[in-house]
């Protein structure tokens, strides 16, 4: 075990959002300097990289100044690993259309444990952590290889520490298209009509495969406990003319809930084990393993608050590949360094969409005819 592995494993048996800023800023620098030192000993090209960055990473007192890579650079095949091909035990594939290259992330076993991890530290703060039945807006056939994990299954998988049973509600008709079955999904309403449900589907999937059917047929579930998680697809639903509070009314009506149960969280294939959830007041925030930089669009340097720019990732848990500070290409603003409403230490911010001409993720190849 690398000593900064067990630095690690302290963090992530903190409350996610209690560290005020200055102890998360310390805490960060230290562990994210020693991957520095890890990734460049493993990782010839990217030791180069750093080596010509332009200022030397263990003299700087800020995370902001360490060395970043583009997002983009993860779309490389074969993808960059620090760790031997014997020690990888999973690939993660993000989202994208059949016209544009998938980033690709190899996990060994310590990060993909770290990524289970981090993931339940970050929903249990929003959700709670009791088991509950688990209902998946998707097909059962959507989790990948064994191998292979696209970023469907990946956020679908995620959420499994909280279930105590598991049933999908989606599946795939004769031509290949996703859809509902009704009868499932009643029959789950039916069974847990008074209980706790998590309820968990791509964005674009709930829209158009749940809400939409359910509204025509005039059917409402009746699960006023649910508590319903969803990610990806923002792009395609405002496409549509959906906007999030219409999203939100229309979804909380079918299940028969309240608006304020929903919660939206952004995830990258590219940020193991780190998600951003929205909070009461609307917001997103870092965790104590990780922490969020917009960056202004011309010098890079950080924003002021109430300014925009271009968000940079930054995440303590993946050691099997370079991805602990990453240059996204989505924009944000910053609503506060710290003080949000809802009680959460650090950064605030909300997403605003993708830098003009960057790529349009594919959002878990939604659509995607099967062979």
């Amino acid at each position: 075990m690398q000593p900064f592995e067990e630095k690690i494993d302290r963090l992530l048996s903190l409350r996610p959002y209690d560290q005020p800023p200055e102890q998360r800023e310390a805490s960060l620098l230290e562990i994210l300097k020693d991957q520095l030192d890890y990734a460049c000993e493993r990782h010839v090209g990217y030791r180069n990289l750093i080596q010509n960055w332009p200022t030397d990473y263990r003299s700087v007192s800020r995370v902001a100044d360490l060395p970043f890579l583009p997002v983009g650079i993860l779309k490389a095949n074969p993808p960059l690993s620090l760790v031997s091909r014997e020690e990888v035990k999973r690939t993660l594939t993000s989202s994208a259309t059949t016209s544009q290259v998938p980033s690709r992330v190899v996990l060994d076993s310590p990060t993909a444990r770290r990524m289970t991890k981090g993931v339940v530290s970050i929903v249990r703060d929003f959700i709670g952590s009791d088991r509950r039945p688990y209902l998946v807006v998707d097909t059962a056939g959507f989790q990948g290889s064994e191998g292979d994990l696209g970023a469907r299954g990946a956020a679908i998988q995620g959420l499994q520490p909280f279930a105590s049973e598991t049933t999908y509600c989606l599946g795939v008709s004769e031509q290949g298209e996703l859809q509902l079955d009704l009868n499932r999904l009643q029959e789950f309403a039916q069974n847990h009509r008074d209980e706790e449900v998590l309820v968990y589907g791509f964005t674009y999937i709930l829209w158009n495969h749940l809400v939409k059917p359910l509204t025509t047929a005039g059917v409402q579930l009746r699960l006023p406990k649910a508590r319903i998680l969803h990610s990806g697809g923002w792009k395609r639903l405002q496409d549509q003319a959906v906007e999030k509070g219409v999203f939100n009314d229309r979804l909380a009506q079918v299940f028969g809930t309240s608006p304020d149960r929903i919660v939206d969280f952004y995830g990258m294939v590219e940020t193991v084990g780190v998600i951003y959830p929205d909070c009461p007041a609307g917001n997103k925030h870092g965790p104590v393993f990780g922490d969020v930089i917009v960056r202004d669009p011309l010098t890079l340097k950080p924003v002021a608050a109430g300014e925009y720019g271009i968000v940079q990732v930054c995440s303590v848990l993946p050691t099997s590949f370079p991805g602990h500070l990453l240059l996204t290409e989505d924009m944000a603003q910053v609503l506060a360094y710290d003080g949000c409403p809802c009680g959460r230490r650090g950064i605030s911010f909300r997403f605003a969409g993708r830098i003009p001409k960057a790529e349009l993720r594919g959002c878990g190849n939604l659509e995607t005819k099967r062979s």
